[in-house]
């Protein structure tokens, strides 16, 4: 579904965000974000940098390397572009997040360490959206692994972690029914028909 046309316009800023999952050869796992912030025009900021038309205003990124149970093993951050001097200290309690799991209670762990001032706004905005980066890799690598080396997928025993985060994968969804139908939960009280009643 395309959107709706808009009113006549023309760029202002554009800010681009790129996750990338690997599989590395030791058995771990990097997951890779990198922000860029750039502006169609000449842009300053009052007593700073004067920051000519399309070039870059930020461009950050950091690596994580989790395990095959999402647990943070090593943290990397990279500062190649940033519009004050100050910037630089943003990434300097980020290796707190060792030893952190990529799952639930992700963005409290990041706002435990590196809330407000004791981080950079832009770096905990890459670092919210990095599990679910990791939940599209990790899994399907390890199947893929798997599959690779030959070995057999395992029982699938448990419901995975992103069945009833979403419309679409809400236990009661004709997705779930196809895709997991050991998890597939029908709706007990389902929301009455209209015209379905045999009155009048």
């Amino acid at each position: 579904m395309a959107l709706p046309p808009s009113s006549p316009r023309k760029l202002s800023h554009t800010r681009t965000a790129t996750y990338r999952g690997y599989d590395r050869e030791d058995g771990l796992w990097d997951i890779e974000a990198e922000l860029t912030d750039v502006k169609p025009f000449t842009f300053g900021v009052p007593n700073e940098s004067t920051f000519p038309a399309n070039e870059r205003i930020h461009h950050l990124q950091i690596r994580l390397t989790v395990d095959n149970r999402l647990v943070i093993q090593d943290v990397a951050t990279s500062l190649d572009q940033i519009p004050h001097a100050e910037c630089v200290h943003g990434p300097v309690h980020m290796h707190k997040l060792k030893g952190a799991t990529l799952g639930r209670g992700w963005r409290k762990t990041i706002d435990e360490h590196m809330g407000r001032t004791e981080g950079c706004t832009h770096l905990r905005e890459l670092l919210f959206n990095m599990a679910t980066a990791a939940f599209q890799a990790v899994p399907a690598g390890q199947w893929h692994r798997r599959e690779l080396a030959g070995r057999p997928q395992p029982e699938i025993s448990t419901p995975p972690p992103f069945l009833g985060q979403c419309t679409t994968w809400a236990f009661d969804s004709p997705t779930v029914a196809r895709a997991y139908p050991m998890f597939f939960k029908p709706r007990e009280n389902p929301a009455a028909v209209p015209g379905d009643s045999d009155e009048g």
